[in-house]
């Protein structure tokens, strides 16, 4: 597919801005902006990024042939290619359920996906992207926030980076879901999470192809979650 890039100085919103472009079914475009002044995580979250020294950007493709109840499958697909990217530069990552990119226990860049319906299949998908790149001091009151110069004590080129995303994402494993769950954080072991009911101990079972996650508490209880109905304690 073909890619066109477009390089801005500053938009409040790589997501909203990506918007005012054209759909073009023949290609993906991948809108990259300098400074993002109200970046945007799941829910009411912010995405905190330090102006040129981070990656903020947003793709915005169709997919061919994907139904909306398998959506999941570009969260899956986005998130194994930040892996992959980060394994290219030394960074072993995981991938904390839904689709946040981990090193250890510390959160390296979060995804936020748009999905355009057109009767049962997915029309056209943004997915905005925040990575620490080069940032070495974060500000926000989030808990866990580090940068790929943090863990690898260097400057990194960001086009670099960007090139070797877009290269992962369009070159994705025909068995991309057994990918994504090979590379899962907490894959192994019990561990604390959170719903509205309170914390309890579980092992993660599995994903399934619609996104629910399925944990094992400490009683042998097989819980399903959709998005934001769980929490993992960290």
């Amino acid at each position: 597919m073909k890619t066109r890039i477009i390089s801005i100085n500053e938009t409040d919103s790589t997501n909203r801005k990506i918007k005012e472009q054209a759909v073009d079914e023949d290609a993906m475009t991948v809108l990259v902006a300098e400074r993002q002044t109200a970046g945007k995580g799941c829910g009411t979250n912010s995405w905190e990024s330090e102006p040129h020294k981070n990656l903020t950007f947003s793709i915005r493709y169709c997919p061919e042939d994907v139904e909306a109840r398998r959506q999941f499958v570009i969260s899956m697909q986005i998130s194994v290619a930040i892996h992959r990217a980060m394994m290219d530069f030394g960074v072993p990552t995981t991938i904390k359920w839904p689709n946040d990119i981990y090193w250890n226990d510390k959160k390296l860049a979060g995804i936020l996906i748009e999905n355009q319906l057109q009767g049962s299949h997915i029309r056209d998908s943004i997915i905005g992207i925040g990575l620490n790149v080069n940032q070495r001091t974060f500000l926000s009151d989030a808990p866990n926030p580090v940068s790929m110069s943090q863990i690898l004590s260097r400057h990194l080129q960001l086009n670099e980076i960007l090139q070797r995303i877009i290269f992962h994402f369009q070159n994705a494993e025909k068995d991309i879901a057994a990918v994504y769950r090979s590379l899962l954080y907490r894959k192994t072991g019990m561990h604390e999470y959170s719903d509205s009911k309170g914390n309890f101990i579980a092992e993660i079972v599995g994903v399934a192809d619609d996104g629910l996650l399925s944990l094992r508490d400490s009683s042998g209880v097989v819980r399903k979650y959709a998005f934001k109905e769980v929490a993992f304690i960290i």
